[in-house]
Parts: structure tokens; sequence; C-alpha cells
């Protein structure tokens, strides 16, 4: 009753195979053996009734078995358990409802019957039951069909997500070292310039592989993890610009423990530095921060650099692509990146991020 109520789909589906069933079978009945249409369509509605539920309840409880017993059965992953049960499953579902279906069908009807009468009249039984059988077998193969095809799509979008995993781990182990050689380029500078800070930037540098190898070991981390990186790299760039760069990150505190790739901003925020605040002789700021827009979650990296006029042909493209990429892997068309000039007078650019705002925090 529950999923009656709950899955009206359910019942509209269940209806439309019993009622031309039903009425198909009381048909046929009525034209073999020249009896009255009303009467066989009760005979009928009964017999086709304990024949779905019955082969319902062994197709749901053999395939339960199934994937207890053989988890990687492809018949049980598309909720079929296979001819080899099911045909001797259905015979008897069919025999045992064609049964009970002519004995309330004589209660209500009023037909008298002398004791085992009905199995007595072998032709007649065998006959009913085969006819009975027939539309049995065709909505089991649909089932069956369908099943097959459920199984099929269920493994190739696990093929998919294999691919799609295969390929984040490749951007991501591009990304590290690309990040890691430009950081190490900038100490050894400063190494020969100013000791001091140099430690200073080697501090972060520890504490910033620190965060990324246990982000590597998750695959998701909290959002406020990523600021926390992105605020230590930073920090190395203050060391080296000094003065030249400002820095502003705002996290709202019911964003922080919300999932988010690792290195997701990183290359945006490395953009910002290389390509706009660089070329810029009295520096600027870079501004990161996160906001909730109705079912998204919108992160943001801003600079009031050079602007967008002045990224290079090539430089910037391997940032840009990489995020890019992991957003269509892990998002679809729901993940988008977009590089547009900043809307007021201290000009610069900004670098937005929309994805899905996630509906479950990560463990």
């Amino acid at each position: 009753m529950h999923k009656l109520l709950t899955q009206p789909r359910w019942l509209l589906r269940t209806l439309r195979v019993t009622i031309p069933t039903t009425v198909g079978c009381a048909w046929l009945y009525s034209t073999i053996y020249r009896e009255s249409f009303a009467e066989d369509l009760v005979y009928a509605f009964f017999v086709v009734s304990f024949t779905q539920a019955l082969v319902a309840a062994g197709r749901h409880g053999l395939v339960y078995w199934l994937r207890k017993r053989f988890p990687e059965s492809f018949d049980a992953q598309g909720n079929w358990p296979g001819w080899g049960l099911m045909a001797p499953w259905i015979i008897a579902s069919v025999i045992v409802s064609y049964f009970a279906g002519v004995a309330i069908g004589d209660l209500l009807t009023d037909t008298r019957r002398p004791p085992m009468a009905i199995a007595h009249d072998t032709r007649t039984v065998l006959l009913s039951i085969g006819v009975a059988l027939v539309p049995a077998i065709c909505i089991n193969y649909f089932l069956y069909a369908r099943g097959r095809i459920a199984a099929m799509e269920l493994r190739t979008q696990a093929a998919l997500r294999t691919a799609a995993e295969n390929r984040l781990k490749l951007l991501e182990s591009q990304l590290e070292p690309h990040m890691l050689f430009n950081t190490l380029a900038n100490l050894r500078v400063l190494i020969g310039h100013d000791a001091a800070r140099a430690q200073g930037m080697l501090d972060h540098v520890i504490a910033y592989l620190r965060a990324t190898l246990e982000a590597s070991r998750t695959g998701l981390h909290p959002v406020a993890s990523e600021f926390e990186r992105i605020s230590d790299y930073l920090a190395l760039m203050q060391i080296r610009m000094g003065s030249r760069l400002n820095v502003r990150l705002e996290l709202p505190a019911d964003l922080a423990e919300l999932p988010l790739p690792p290195l997701l901003l990183q290359p945006l925020v490395e953009n910002a530095i290389k390509h706009g605040l660089e070329p810029k002789v009295k520096g600027g700021r870079v501004e990161v921060t996160a906001m909730r827009q109705g079912a998204s979650l919108v992160l943001s990296v801003r600079d009031t650099g050079a602007g967008l006029d002045a990224l290079p042909e090539h430089g910037s493209r391997f940032g840009l692509q990489q995020v890019r990429e992991r957003l269509a892997a892990l998002y679809g068309p729901a993940g988008r990146l977009e590089l547009t000039p900043a809307a007021d007078e201290e000009g610069g650019t900004l670098a937005i991020v929309t994805l899905p705002y996630p509906k479950v925090n990560p463990s």
C-alpha cells in the first residue's frame, strides 16, 4: 500500500499491463469456450493479477539473492535473475495463479463445481494455462530486455567514471609539479638576495606541500583547506614581491566545510600573480572569494593587474585548460569557468568558477 501511495508511476505502469492483458485473456477464453465475456473477465483478472504478483515477487527475491551471492552478476545489476531461474518460476506462478484465480472467480460468480472437477479436465486446464502463460512470458521478456539495457548503461557509466577519474589524476599530476617548479625557481632567486626571507619562504613551501599531500589522499577537501593553501601560496609571493602584492581572502563560515577538488583555484591565483600583477610596476591586489548563488557555489579570483588584454598567447593556457577540463570531468555542463575584465575603475581580471552547490559535506 505504501508503494502504491508513494509511487504513482509504478501503479500506472502496472495497470497499463494488467488491464489489456486481462481483457485479452478474457476475450480469448470467451471465444474458445463460448462463455460469457463478463464472467471470463472476472476469472482473467484474478489469474493475471496473481501471476503478475507472484512473478514480480519471485523476480525481486531472486535478484536480491543473486546480488548477495554474486554481486558482480551482470543479470543482477539489471534487476533480472536470468532465464534459468525465471522460466521455472514463471511456469509455477502461472499454474498456481490459474487455480487460485479460478477458485476466487467461482466464489464471485457463484459457480458450483464438483470437488477437483477443474483438475480432471486436463485439456481445458492445459489450454487455459497456456493462454495465461503467453502474456506472462511476453511481459517478462520485456522486463528482461529492459534489465539488460539498464545493466549495460550501468557498465557504461562506470567506465566513463573510471575514465574521468584517471583523467583527473593525470591533470593533477601535471599541475602540482608545474606549481612546485615555479615556486622553487622563485626561492632560488630569493636565496641569493635575502636569506632570511628565503627561510620564511621555505617554511611556507613546506606547509603548502604538507597540505597538498594530505589533499591528494582524499580527492576532495573542504573549501577552507583550499583557501589555506592559497593563503600559503600568496604568502610565498608576498615574500618575493613585498609591498607590491596585497591579498584579500573572503570565505563565509557556512561555506567553509563544503567539499572541493584540491588545487582547483591554484592555477587561477597563479595566473593573477604571473600575468596580472608581476607585469605591473606598482603591483596590486588579489582577491579570492566564495559565495552561494541559488543552487551554485561561486568561487572567484580577481586581480587589479595588467588586465585580460595583457595575457600572453600561450603563457596562461595550461592553468585555464586544466581548470576547465577538471570542471567538465567532475561536474559536466554545470561546472564552468569564465574569464572576464574586472568591471570597475581598478581594472584587472576576474575569473569565476561556478559549480553545483554540494549537498553532502566531505567525510
